[in-house]
């Protein structure tokens, strides 16, 4: 088994952490949350003062960070971790970040001899504790091969995109498909109920029907009709509405600078972008049914 640093330990990154854990690895955990590092040191993670430190003697380093002013911050700023890291570290960054950021901290890992992989993740809090989350990966494919015995202790389903960044593209995608998804279904539960129907009855149909997608299968957002979903428990944990906004600004600039038409992920983008505007930013993603159910 190997020795794995594990910095950052939010919603997802935690749980992640934990698998590694299960998986039989010795992991060392870094984090400015302290709470959340001593919740990991309670189930047999080591810690450190520094994620510099933390990455001392590692034989993979993963990343699970906010946005890509963090992941630079972490790896190509002045104590970052590229600088430290002796030649052959195998380096996994799972943020999602845009793919130019990708590509430059990879340049930069290539340089000094690491094998860089950008793999960000689908499957959300409940695939992150059930270890069942996709891995979307983009690198060199010798490197693939050597990340996937780390993946598959946090993940189901391990894809190779393509060469470095295209983890990040793939993502993006799917995001924004995501949030068309969640916004087309509430907006359509939310006529229903207009119209007297019983959600729960209309989400049966939908799902057998030609509607049928994600969101009512596994992730409703109408509160009550699904059990253990962030919309039975006040919209609270799950996949924040920031983080949403974020990644379809991704899925924006990407397609600014390749002159590609997304008519429904720049609408997509403006509806979660008005819903975080209205003090929403921190509930899960599937409570954008508030803007067509107010509370």
């Amino acid at each position: 088994m190997a020795k794995i640093t594990f910095i950052g330990l939010g919603n997802m990154g935690a749980p992640m952490a934990s698998n590694l854990l299960k998986a039989g690895h010795a992991v060392t955990v870094f984090d400015l949350s302290q709470p959340a590092v001593e919740a990991l040191v309670a189930e047999g993670a080591s810690t450190a003062d520094s994620g510099r430190a933390a990455a001392d003697g590692a034989d993979c380093v993963v990343t699970m960070l906010p946005a890509g002013k963090h992941v630079e911050a972490v790896y190509l700023g002045e104590d970052g971790l590229l600088a430290a890291l002796p030649a052959g570290t195998l380096v996994i960054d799972s943020s999602t970040i845009a793919p130019e950021t990708a590509r430059k901290v990879a340049e930069a890992a290539t340089k000094k001899g690491l094998a860089f992989l950008d793999a960000p993740v689908s499957g959300g809090v409940g695939g992150a504790k059930a270890g069942t989350l996709t891995f979307i990966c983009g690198g060199d494919n010798d490197t693939f091969e050597r990340a996937k015995p780390v993946l598959e202790g946090m993940g189901k389903n391990i894809f190779h995109a393509g060469p470095h960044g295209a983890g990040q593209v793939a993502k993006i995608c799917n995001n924004m498909l995501l949030a068309i998804l969640m916004a087309g279904t509430s907006e359509a539960l939310a006529l229903g109920a207009k119209n007297g129907l019983d959600p729960a009855v209309l989400s049966e149909i939908m799902k057998q029907s030609s509607g049928g997608n994600w969101a009512l299968n596994v992730y409703n957002p109408w509160p009550g009709v699904m059990d253990g979903v962030p919309a039975s428990r006040n919209y609270e944990g799950g996949f924040l509405v920031n983080l949403m906004s974020k990644d379809l600004g991704l899925a924006f600039d990407n397609a600014v600078i390749n002159q590609a038409s997304i008519p429904m992920g720049s609408l997509a983008r403006n509806l979660f972008q008005l819903h975080a505007g209205q003090g929403n930013g921190e509930l899960d993603f599937s409570s954008i049914l508030r803007l067509y159910k107010p509370e």
